[in-house]
């Protein structure tokens, strides 16, 4: 196959895998369809009504139906003059006009919104099970994006070209037939200029096409400056960084709109240069009507120069659609590209009801995909049901990613993270992530409710009485019963209502409500004020009874009360004990203990994680 049909087959594949969608709907489709054949039948009835009119004008007395031979019979439609048939007529064939535009548009709109409503709700379910590298390597505006500027332009191709096909399509059929029927000589000449429109039509289509892919990209970045800069506005508002961000959102809006201005010129000038070989035919078919005329009747004559003036229209329509088609097909293909990508991997077939949280970490060694630099770097260390391992030391060091690899946020394919002497692998996903509750430093909470965003998912049905006690325990009822609908007040997107002490009680309320025999805390209380750790300190020690307890990066007090305490740097374990044993050895432990925790500590990041 040679490149330059390459594209073009490419096109086509996606195009055709793109009206699979529309097959739930295929009977709303083809009522749509029918309504526009309806609709295309009408326009060359209207242009050759214009026959009897002209005729008419002679003598309007003359019966409609003398000619008509099947009619004879009908008495009353032999004495149907031109006078009352002809105004008759016009209004009956708008009447059907009407009734096939109403059925073909309202019901290819059901089919469109339907396309939509199916193709952005599968991209997000999409979404909710892709690997998490697919978010480190995908900014979340592009994603956006993607659901839902992108998504129109396709179900644009798939049911607004195929109105344009079907509608416009039909209309010169019908009109074709009806010019070939009154002078097949005449009409034949005007088929020569279709190879001319063919081509014209193809070289435009690869530059909608191309066009159409960089404007999608352009949105992507429009909506990625917006996204980024409404969730991150305290930090430009308390940094200055007002008009950073307004020069940011400039650049990407005027790309935006170059590329956009790109493809109306291209539109601007294809569309008149094609409408010129159009009228061109028209001009030299006009010619040899008054050359040709022999024996015709003016109105004849009027009806045919009617009809094919009837033609350009829709022809400039059918070539116009190209446009839409390579804008559906460049945002298809990237949706395509979404939802081919390799699912989260879940290759295990074990279920466990229950486990007692002993977790056991055998010679662990990970590196990020695409990446040389080893993050973990021959890890192993067993924690016990009911004891805490503590994990210390700069960042970057690889503590979260070993928190993340437990969960199987990533996979490891060295080394053994063991469950209760099954290795996480083994587990199935949903079942895996049962067992384990998580606290991180950055609080995810959605704009709902407090009763909603403490019982999340799996834990939905979690009677009022078992969040309250929950909440007790993490210290977060005292503040929750003193807002204004109490559990049903709603936190504001993310918990903005809240502080930030507020924010983490919830979160780890929403873990003690899980209660899950693995807890893991990556920084859960570096948001809390001295008060606050003091209340979470005591619920802490009490919910970690009896469950295996990862904490990364605790303050002190927790560290101190550690049964082994992991003290890691660049991936590696470089001391290990209790807090008074490494105190005694007086390293790398010691020193961080003057220091007190002191060094910030950097989000989770490929490559440079905490």
């Amino acid at each position: 196959m040679s490149r330059s049909t390459q594209p073009q087959t490419s096109s086509l594949k996606i195009y055709f895998r793109l009206l699979a969608y529309v097959k739930p709907y295929i009977g709303l489709f083809l009522v749509s369809i029918l309504g526009f054949l309806i609709f295309a039948s009408t326009q060359p009835m209207l242009g050759y009504v214009l026959k009897f009119f002209v005729d008419g004008l002679n003598n309007p007395d003359a019966s409609f139906f003398a000619s008509v031979p099947y009619l004879n019979e009908f008495s009353w439609l032999e004495g149907l003059k031109l006078l009352q048939a002809v105004p008759l007529l016009i209004v009956l064939i708008a009447l059907l006009q009407g009734i096939g535009s109403f059925f073909g548009n309202y019901f290819l709109a059901k089919v469109s919104l339907g396309l939509v409503h199916d193709m952005r709700v599968a991209l997000f379910n999409n979404l909710l099970v892709l690997p998490n590298r697919y978010f480190d390597s995908h900014n979340s505006g592009h994603l956006i994006s993607r659901i839902t500027y992108n998504v129109t332009m396709v179900t644009g191709a798939a049911t607004d070209a195929i109105k344009v096909v079907a509608r416009e399509g039909m209309t010169v059929i019908f009109l074709f037939i009806t010019l070939l029927l009154m002078n097949w000589k005449l009409t034949l000449v005007m088929l020569a200029i279709l190879p001319v429109i063919g081509l014209m039509v193809s070289s435009a289509s690869k530059k909608f096409r191309k066009q159409s892919k960089k404007i999608q990209v352009a949105m992507g970045d429009v909506t990625h400056v917006a996204s980024e800069t409404i969730q991150g506005y305290r930090v430009v508002r308390s940094f200055g960084g007002e008009a950073y961000e307004q020069e940011r959102f400039y650049k990407a809006s005027s790309d935006n709109r170059q590329k956009q201005l790109r493809m109306v010129k291209t539109n601007a000038v294809y569309t008149p240069s094609l409408q010129l070989v159009i009228y061109g035919a028209m001009a030299v078919l006009m010619f040899l009507v008054l050359l040709l005329r022999g024996d015709a009747s003016p109105g004849e004559l009027v009806a045919y120069i009617t009809l094919a003036g009837l033609l350009p229209k829709p022809i400039r329509q059918l070539s116009e659609v190209s446009s839409t088609i390579q804008k559906g097909v460049a945002g298809a293909e990237s949706i395509f590209e979404q939802l081919d990508e390799k699912l989260e991997a879940d290759n295990g077939t074990q279920e466990r009801t229950k486990v007692v949280g002993r977790l056991d970490v055998r010679n662990l060694s990970f590196r990020y995909e695409g990446s040389d630099k080893a993050v973990l770097d021959n890890i192993s260390f067993a924690a016990e049901p009911g004891q805490m391992v503590a994990l210390v030391g700069r960042s970057g060091s690889g503590k979260s990613t070993l928190a993340n690899l437990i969960p199987r946020f990533y996979h490891h394919d060295q080394g053994q993270i063991l469950l209760d002497d099954l290795d996480v692998e083994d587990y199935k996903l949903r079942n895996l992530r049962k067992h384990i509750a998580l606290v991180t430093q950055h609080v995810t909470l959605f704009n709902d409710t407090v009763r909603n965003n403490i019982a999340y998912g799996d834990l939905a049905d979690a009677s009022i009485e078992n969040v309250r006690c929950a909440s007790e325990s993490a210290y977060a009822a005292e503040f929750i019963e003193q807002m204004p609908q109490g559990y049903d007040t709603h936190v504001g997107e993310n918990g903005v209502l809240l502080s930030g002490g507020q924010r983490q009680r919830l979160a780890i309320a929403r873990a003690l409500l899980k209660d899950a025999p693995l807890l893991i805390l990556d920084e859960a209380t570096s948001a809390l004020d001295t008060e606050s750790e003091r209340h979470i300190q005591a619920a802490l020690d009490e919910v970690m009874k009896g469950r295996t307890t990862l904490v990364i990066a605790h303050r002190l007090s927790t560290i101190e009360k550690a049964d082994l305490i992991l003290v890691m740097d660049k991936g590696r374990i470089v001391e290990r004990g209790t807090h008074t044993e490494l105190l005694a050895l007086n390293g790398y432990y010691a020193r961080l203990h003057e220091r007190d925790f002191v060094e910030p500590m950097e989000p989770s990041v490929q490559g440079a994680d905490t």
